[in-house]
């Protein structure tokens, strides 16, 4: 059958059906005459399977171990429960004590005392780790976000603006030693906002469906990553500049501290991220 029809199948959308495919949680048939794919009850089944334990909270890592035979669907789903009801504990916790403040009355952050609502502050801070991991990984939300992309891009766009009219009819984009090896039209300054628009609108989804990690922590990297890819477009396009100017000789410094500065603090904001999460770091 075809993907129209499997879609009509489950009640999911194409791009569910081929990101699960890419995650090789399944493996359709290819018509020998045509390569296309021709999907089978089975794969239905398998789909409809995998989606379900997906609403569930469980991970694309936990639901591909279950089908290797890794782990058992039983134990991953005692797992998820167990982690389900730590949450509920915490969110009950924060519930009872959002009412003990509103019965109180007379609310204000000008009278509020924390030691009112918490008999033992410092074990409290501790029950509430979690939080300030979240926390002091806000940097990794700040730099994959919509709002970061748009103004690196709009910082490409604007660098290009600012020096078209003073750069020489060819500039490098290519380098060897301290020389250009290979120069275009002064044009070309303006494709690297562009190619920030590329990146995100055509790589992004590539990215995120490569990373093997669960939908939430995917989806950040793969942001974060993508931010990352403009970022280092911005810089050549500044050293494009600066080289033409005669300011700068060498770009490999310049990308080796944007790849250590920016690739660090990801595996960094990783690493709290799962010990946030309460998951062993891959």
């Amino acid at each position: 059958m075809t993907i129209k029809e499997v879609e009509s199948l489950t009640g999911l959308a194409r791009s569910n059906i081929r990101f699960y495919e890419k995650e090789n949680l399944f493996e359709p048939a290819r018509n020998e005459k045509n390569g296309y794919r021709e999907y089978s009850m089975q794969d239905v089944e398998d789909i409809k399977k995998i989606a379900y334990l997906r609403t569930l909270g469980i991970s694309i890592e936990e639901i591909r171990a279950v089908k290797a035979g890794k782990t058992t669907l039983q134990q991953a789903v005692e797992r998820q429960s167990q982690s389900l009801e730590g949450q509920i504990a915490e969110l009950g916790r924060a519930k009872a004590m959002c009412r003990q403040m509103l019965r109180d009355g007379d609310l204000s952050y000008g009278n509020l005392r924390v030691e009112d609502y918490t008999e033992k502050l410092r074990d409290y801070w501790e029950s509430s780790r979690p939080v300030f991991q979240l926390d002091s990984v806000s940097f990794l939300y700040l730099w994959g976000s919509m709002a970061a992309w748009a103004a690196i891009t709009g910082l490409c766009l604007l660098f290009g603006i600012l020096s078209y009219g003073s750069l020489p009819p060819k500039i490098p984009v290519q380098w060897s030693n301290g020389a250009a090896s290979s120069l275009v039209d002064k044009h070309f300054i303006f494709t690297y906002p562009l190619g920030c628009i590329a990146i995100r609108y055509f790589l992004r989804p590539c990215i995120y469906a490569k990373l093997r990690l669960d939908r939430h922590f995917g989806e950040l990297t793969a942001e974060y990553l993508t931010n990352y890819l403009c970022f280092v477009l911005l810089s050549v396009e500044v050293f494009s500049v600066l080289f033409a100017y005669g300011m700068a000789k060498n770009i490999v410094p310049l990308l080796l501290v944007d790849s250590a500065v920016l690739i660090g603090l990801l595996a960094v904001g990783l690493v709290k991220a799962d010990k946030t999460s309460g998951r062993p770091t891959c």
